[in-house]
């Protein structure tokens, strides 16, 4: 199964920032396929170690029979990782040198259309990461009146929500939103046509993206998760060590860059106070001032690094 994973992203990016060496401990927040876990693991040989969590079950298998080799230098939880500061508590506050996580949707899951995800494919309107929460995008279509369904579609930035809402709650309401292409279909049915997929002859994004989008992170709370995260840090990493993000698009990547610049900053006394009074000192530094992209070469390997942002922060080394 782990051979069928898509080519993990910006991996030697990663390391770089992360470093890994033997006897350190490393987080993979979200394993996946274990691309990015197998080479942590390689590079921290012989005796260093890896806590790899992920709520997708598939994926969790696949990087199960990956790292397998690794023997019990690896320790993988099924879980959502805003749920790890109780497992951590649990298991003793371990400090890792090495904190990493690849946000949002696996290309295996856009690939797969039983899972919902994706747009192009026709299949059952689910979009779950963890298929043991009951609720998929049909049943919230189905659930949310015409007011919470436009408030989910403002916090995910698609034009028109109310326009939008109101249309999605009539159609689920008669039982035609049941599925990835009747949703689609609908959207691009109601947009202007410059907004449709190939418009002027550009490359340009299918009207229902943004949707497909707000819809998945509401069903997986997926910016409520990132949150939680974001201010349990710099708590499980030792002096010196590093926690690097990737995000594919900007809700999830403004809230890393706000939360690294915050970890960042010292003084909070107003410029007109000649003498600090906080007293605050800065919990780290940044690794990247600006997000760090792939190139043309792995963008033409593995197209889902085109969107992928990486920030990286360091923890102070005074303990």
């Amino acid at each position: 199964m782990s051979e069928g994973f898509h080519e993990a992203v910006l991996v030697e990016e990663v390391l770089r920032h992360l470093a890994p060496r033997a006897g350190g401990r490393y987080l993979d927040l979200t394993l996946g396929g274990g691309g990015h876990a197998a080479e942590v693991l390689r590079r921290c040989d012989p005796d260093g170690s890896l806590w790899g969590v992920d709520q997708d079950a598939q994926a969790l298998a696949a990087a199960q029979a990956r790292l397998a080799g690794f023997g019990k230098r690896v320790r993988l939880e099924h879980c959502r990782f805003d749920e790890l500061p109780e497992l951590w508590e649990g298991a003793g506050r371990p400090l890792f040198q090495g904190i990493y996580a690849d946000l949002g949707v696996s290309g295996n899951d856009l690939d797969d259309a039983a899972r919902g995800f994706s747009l192009q494919r026709s299949g059952p309107l689910d979009m779950r990461m963890d298929q043991r929460q009951p609720t998929t995008a049909a049943s919230l279509l189905r659930d949310l009146d015409e007011v919470a369904l436009a408030d989910v579609l403002r916090r995910g930035e698609v034009p028109g929500a109310g326009r939008l809402a109101r249309l999605l709650h009539e159609a689920a309401r008669r039982g035609e939103l049941d599925r990835t292409d009747q949703l689609a279909d609908l959207v691009l049915r109601h947009s202007p046509p410059r907004g449709r997929k190939g418009s002027g002859g550009g490359r340009s994004h299918h009207p229902a993206t943004l949707v497909f989008q707000a819809l998945r992170l509401e069903v997986n709370q997926e910016l409520p998760a990132l949150e939680r995260l974001l201010a349990w840090l710099p708590e499980p990493l030792a002096p010196g060590g590093v926690v690097v993000v990737l995000s594919y698009h900007s809700l999830e990547d403004r809230r890393v860059k706000r939360r690294f610049a915050e970890l960042s900053r010292g003084c909070i006394c107003p410029p007109r106070l000649p003498v600090c009074g906080c007293g605050r000192q800065p919990a780290g530094r940044l690794l990247t001032t600006r997000g760090e992209h792939a190139g043309p070469a792995e963008i033409a390997r593995n197209p889902r690094s085109r969107s992928a942002v990486l920030r990286a922060w360091m923890k102070e080394l005074r303990p």
